[in-house]
């Protein structure tokens, strides 16, 4: 930060002449006065001051080197000050210090100690800049404001939200694979009193029963094969902030019993343990099935349902957020562009009226896998309908539903239709899993479920 900009101010010519040639040969701007008045002028000039550091000497006639800094400061609170005193008192730099001064120095003095202070006073301030921009980038990435859109229902959704973070209470969180629920529950964390404690987050549809089991309640040594020492839990390491359980509907009921606990009791105990572990979290919990429907069908407990749909938010799926789309679009483009290092791209109005048309049957997530293509593949500047892939050109997103799943008149349960989704999406893909998933905007293991859940492979062979 050689290019600091310093201004000395001392009564006698031949000091300021001295120092100003020393610290421009040093590389910094330097201007000086003999004038504590015309100094504050100088510093105090616009709303924020023009200089990094002030040098002044501590005896002038118009007014101490404190006086000076008081009276600037008063303006201009973040500019520094050294004070030059002749004295040497250890009293006078003392009370420097305690009034503002960031150092001294005391005349005479040595060239390189002079230097050396003022590098250091300028490093000081450069590192405290950088916290403060860093401090405010955190910030505006904190809360909703990863949440894109302004669509009245995403107005909405944000009111629910900032109500709901300042209460403890447990949040249970719907909407659709891809919708940004993970991103809603980070952001009622970060908006609640306990933003400075642990965020923790677990997808229960990505890991098999006994792998979940221990990684949410962790296990006593020799609890089972392979246990060689105590291990704490992921619930335990989330004390004093927010769990967050993601696809909360694929958990087997053998721990959705110790859930109920850890709600009911705040307490858990470990694999292999007897004694209870006290904890203090907020709980939150979301999933893209219908519960009340697997509560119904026996797959879900009713009593851990009514615990922790104390604060229902329901995210609303990105086809009914009407004028999201181009928002959203732009600001993929945008993070991909600097991902990539390309220049930034825009998008035609063709290639929009494409995207508007499309239903997002995987919402945000697979709007942003589509972006990420589209800038990558798009030959120039511009992104073109061509750019976009085939099924978001073709049938719109809205798929012909299997003969398998002919209805009734009145609405199906939602279940029948997810069913009859995944097999569509399955037919299509000749049953490949990894593909099948990534349009579905779910884990791989997730897909593996609900294909068992519904015996969709059964139904696969008899067709």
């Amino acid at each position: 930060m050689n290019d600091a900009k310093i201004l000395i101010i001392d009564d006698e010519q031949s000091m300021c002449q001295f120092m100003e040639i020393m610290l421009q040969k040093e590389g910094y701007q330097v201007s000086s006065d003999t004038s504590a008045e015309k100094a504050i002028q100088l510093a105090n000039k616009g709303e924020t001051s023009e200089f990094d550091l002030v040098i002044a000497d501590l005896m002038m006639p118009e007014m101490t080197g404190i006086e000076l800094m008081e009276k600037v400061k008063k303006r201009q609170p973040d500019i520094d000050f050294i004070i030059m005193t002749a004295f040497g008192s250890v009293e006078s730099a003392i009370d420097a210090l305690k009034k503002g001064a960031s150092e001294y120095i005391t005349k005479p003095f040595k060239v390189d100690e002079v230097k050396y202070t003022i590098r250091k006073c300028i490093e000081k301030r450069r590192v405290i800049d950088e916290n403060r921009e860093l401090r405010r980038q955190l910030s505006e990435s904190k809360g909703l404001s990863k949440f894109i859109g302004n669509s009245p229902q995403v107005e909405k959704l944000k009111e629910i939200v900032q109500r709901v973070a300042a209460t403890d209470s447990t949040v249970l969180i719907t909407g659709e694979s891809g919708s940004g629920k993970e991103l809603i529950a980070r952001a009622i964390h970060e908006l609640s009193p306990r933003a400075d404690k642990p965020f923790i987050s677990i997808n229960c549809g990505a890991l098999p029963e006994t792998l979940l089991e221990s990684e949410l309640f962790g296990y006593k040594k020799g609890a089972f094969t392979g246990a060689g020492k105590d291990k704490i839990g992921q619930l335990k390491a989330a004390d004093g902030g927010t769990f967050f359980l993601d696809e909360l509907g694929t958990t087997p009921q053998s721990i959705q019993v110790k859930l109920l606990r850890v709600l009911e009791q705040r307490e858990l105990t470990p694999l292999g343990g007897t004694t209870p572990i006290p904890v203090d979290i907020r709980l939150i919990a979301a999933t893209n099935s219908d519960l009340e429907s697997e509560v119904d069908a026996g797959n879900f407990r009713a009593d851990l349902f009514y615990r922790l749909n104390v604060l229902p938010v329901n995210i609303p799926p990105l086809r009914e957020r009407e004028g999201d789309i181009p928002l959203l679009a732009a600001h993929f483009i945008e993070k991909f562009s600097k991902k990539l290092g390309s220049k930034q791209k825009r998008l035609s109005e063709a290639a929009l009226n494409v995207l508007n048309n499309y239903q997002w049957h995987g919402n945000v997530r697979e709007l942003e896998n589509v972006m990420e293509q589209a800038v990558l593949l798009s030959k120039n500047d511009q992104i073109n309908p061509e750019d976009l892939p085939d099924k978001i050109r073709g049938t719109g997103g809205r798929p012909p539903l299997p003969e398998s799943a002919e209805f009734e008149s009145s609405p199906p349960p939602l279940s029948v239709m997810e069913e009859a989704y995944i097999l569509y999406v399955l037919n299509q893909t000749g049953w490949n899993k990894a593909k099948s998933a990534k349009i579905l905007g779910i884990d791989t293991s997730t897909l593996y479920r609900k294909i068992d859940r519904y015996k969709l492979k059964e139904k696969a062979k008899v067709e």
